[in-house]
């Protein structure tokens, strides 16, 4: 007499962190028009049905992908921003980080297709949306307030400053996300300088 057949044993589904590294990594090498709950299915070993199990749909998984990629660069800001040196080193390290590496940088190119899609999202989604752009902004209105409670900046409105900053960057790091010919990141950053050396800095007496 044969011997049953051993059951067959599930595979466990990868943690949801896997799927979303997963996916930042198929942004970065293959571009986000390759990201396809397929394609992501095919790289993690799970089906597409599987996927829509734990994302609902391709917006979710974008979001959900993009709040990984924040939650990684806030730990790094958070870190800097605790970090060693004045409020002027800091605040250039909080720029380095903001802007994008160069053209077709995963994260901004993950950025930008989430709030194209945020024209048709939900109230949820639009607030989770918003949440990443408020730690954004509530960490730089700090380090501006340091600096100005510390006397290396100049006595201005520490809330409209950091708006009117955040708008300069998002507009130069989108030009270098695209790939905008005749704009480098070197050069954004050097614009960003000269914005915040004419606007923030102390002038000596």
């Amino acid at each position: 007499m044969s011997e049953a057949p051993a059951p067959r044993r599930r595979t466990p589904a990868p943690p949801r962190e896997v799927l979303l590294a997963a996916a930042m990594g198929m942004i970065a090498e293959r571009g986000l028009e390759k990201l396809t709950m397929a394609a992501l299915g095919r790289e993690v070993g799970m089906s597409s049905g599987h996927l829509l199990y734990y994302f609902r749909s391709k917006d979710e998984l974008l979001l959900q992908t993009l709040e990984w990629s924040e939650g990684r660069l806030g730990a790094a800001r958070g870190r800097l921003l605790a970090g060693p040196g004045s409020a002027r080193e800091r605040l250039a390290a909080y720029v380095d980080l903001y802007v994008p590496d160069g053209h077709r940088d995963p994260h901004w190119t993950l950025w930008l297709e989430v709030w194209n899609r945020s024209q048709n999202a939900d109230a949820d989604a639009r607030a989770r949306q918003a949440a990443i752009e408020g730690a954004w902004h509530r960490d730089l209105v700090a380090l501006i307030a340091e600096g100005v409670s510390r006397g290396e900046f100049r006595e201005v409105d520490a809330d409209r400053f950091a708006t009117r900053t955040r708008a300069l960057l998002d507009g130069f790091s989108i030009h270098v996300a695209i790939g905008l010919r005749g704009v480098s990141r070197e050069q954004v950053l050097l614009h960003v300088k000269e914005f915040i050396e004419d606007g923030l800095v102390a002038r000596s007496p």
